[in-house]
């Protein structure tokens, strides 16, 4: 009885994280909005420069070493007396927190004595404060990173969930108000951008303190009196290090692309003949199909949490239902909500982009942009699927050299075709990693994800979703003259609701997914009742 109640207990507490992790996602994807509105395209270019060289760091560290700590931490629980567990945790607590400590401070200290030389590698001396400001977020990844891991391993989620939300929603507050409170009394942009970045750091030691906090009022310290055997350091941090990597790979990798657009779209444009000013903007508007994707592949990302830990446990079991059914499961939900996603905001994106971003600029190359989503919500699945098989390393590498494939789309494409060049590497590079991890899964567990019948239907679904937007947009647009954001917001809203409605209720009669299988996915109890409904016998 006690397993069984510890492991609702821990699936309690897994689901808390999934949604605690979907509404950070969210907050992330959706704050970009106002804060564009607020600075401009050059505004968002001088923000979107930055954020990333900040938030590579906090990921690898709050997520991948949160996870590894914890996995070491649980792996003490093998041993046989509670004494000798008590000083394996706090061995590891240590050699993680010193081993974090000396990372982040070497961060920090090329961050910040290096700003100035990364703002000029990227063609703006002017983005060299914001460098130093976001800089000060790597101090507080040790301690954060240490206790993250501590609650994971005792099976506690809910600090761990509820400061993932503290953390982004005051970060996202005081980008927000910060941003408007400079713009109207300077009218500064750098300054606007300094705020946000300023931001990332007051949320991350504000997440600390409260983790602190419950952490010493749960009194997960290890006993410091025990003793027994030390480890040895160099085995721990190299674990540290390569199963941390692996673990947040595929949760870098837009990261990853934006620091090569941060190097190389910007200046590149400069030498195309453009202007400063209009440089920046053109990056600025480019950018505004990061939060499209991110809030796109927020549905694979929700998926990954959830369905992969059934595919771990499964993986082990010999007898009765294997992992082949879960696996093609994910990959169908993958694709499925990618793919809506995607394809819908290529057919509304004329009225999002106004809608959301004042004007229509660059409204094909958005498109293009906003395809990422697919092989996006392929690849954060898939990893953690293979992670799930303890497959590590070529995961790893599949992903390096989607980033090569990027930076050298980016070097190639960019002269000749601007930011447009920009987007058609990033879906290069990504589609190349969705395919290659495709192809390996197929290899690790040989299979077929998904029948001829599958796409057929999702062709279907497509088609209707297309014809039923284009269709009512045709119509609204005859029928109203008002301001164009308004119009487009009008348009827009109800295209996009009217396209999902379709697409979901062709999904849901041509059965592209089970009935049951959708009682496996996040929130796909609703969906499984429509389906039912539909489908049941006059």
């Amino acid at each position: 009885m006690a397993g069984s109640w510890s492991m609702k207990g821990y699936m309690k507490g897994a689901a808390l994280l999934t949604i605690s992790a979907l509404i950070v996602k969210i907050l992330g994807a959706i704050y970009r909005v106002p804060f564009q509105n607020l600075v401009g395209d050059e505004g968002f270019y001088i923000y979107q420069q930055v954020y990333p060289f900040i938030s590579i760091f906090v990921a690898w560290t709050a997520s991948g070493f949160a996870v590894a700590i914890s996995k070491l931490l649980a792996d003490a629980d093998t041993l046989e007396t509670m004494q000798q567990r008590e000083f394996r945790r706090l061995q590891i607590m240590k050699i993680a927190f010193f081993y974090l400590v000396v990372l982040s401070v070497s961060c920090f200290i090329i961050l910040y004595s290096g700003a100035g030389a990364l703002a000029r590698v990227m063609g703006d001396e002017q983005l060299a404060p914001l460098m130093r400001t976001g800089s000060f977020v790597v101090l507080c990844m040790p301690i954060l990173a240490v206790l993250k891991g501590s609650f994971q391993a005792k099976g506690r989620m809910e600090p761990v969930a509820y400061a993932q939300i503290v953390e982004q929603a005051i970060r996202v507050s005081i980008i927000l108000v910060g941003s408007w409170l400079v713009m109207k009394y300077s009218g500064s942009l750098y300054g606007a951008g300094q705020v946000a970045t300023a931001a990332t750091a007051i949320g991350e030691f504000v997440g600390v303190v409260l983790l602190l906090f419950v952490f010493k009022r749960m009194a997960l310290f290890p006993q410091r009196q025990q003793t027994g055997e030390k480890l040895r350091v160099w085995p721990v941090v190299k674990e540290l290090t390569l199963y941390s990597l692996s673990v947040s790979m595929s949760g870098l990798v837009l990261l990853c692309f934006q620091m090569i657009d941060s190097f190389t779209v910007y200046t590149t444009l400069l030498e195309n003949g453009f202007t400063e000013t209009v440089a920046k903007e053109t990056k600025g508007i480019y950018d505004r199909g990061q939060p499209l994707v991110q809030l796109g592949a927020v549905i694979a990302g929700s998926l990954a949490l959830a369905i992969v830990p059934l595919v771990a446990v499964m993986c082990k079991k010999t007898t009765g239902r294997n992992a082949d059914s879960f696996i093609q499961l994910t990959y169908r939900a993958a694709v499925l909500f990618g793919w809506a996603a995607s394809f819908g905001l290529v057919l509304v994106m004329p009225y999002v982009n106004v809608m959301l971003f004042k004007t229509d600029s660059l409204t094909s190359v958005l498109s293009i942009f906003v395809l990422q989503i697919v092989p996006l919500s392929i690849t954060l699945t898939f990893t953690a699927m293979l992670q799930g098989f303890g497959k590590l390393k070529v995961p790893a590498v599949i992903l390096v050299i989607g980033f090569m494939l990027k930076l050298i789309g980016n070097v190639t494409l960019v002269p000749v075709l601007d930011v447009l060049g920009a987007a058609f590497a990033s879906n290069i590079g990504l589609f190349f990693i969705a395919l290659s991890l495709m192809y390996y899964l197929k290899r690790v567990r040989p299979m077929k994800l998904a029948p001829a019948s599958y796409y057929q239907k999702l062709f279907l679904a497509s088609l209707n979703m297309m014809l039923a937007v284009y269709g009512w947009s045709f119509i609204l647009e005859q029928l109203l003259s008002l301001p164009a954001r308004l119009e487009a917001a009008i348009i827009g809203g109800s295209a996009v609701a009217i396209g999902a409605a379709v697409f979901i209720t062709t999904v849901a009669k041509t059965k592209v997914l089970a009935d049951k299988e959708w009682f496996l996915l996040p929130f796909g109890r609703k969906m499984a009742q429509y389906q039912l409904w539909l489908n049941r016998k006059k």
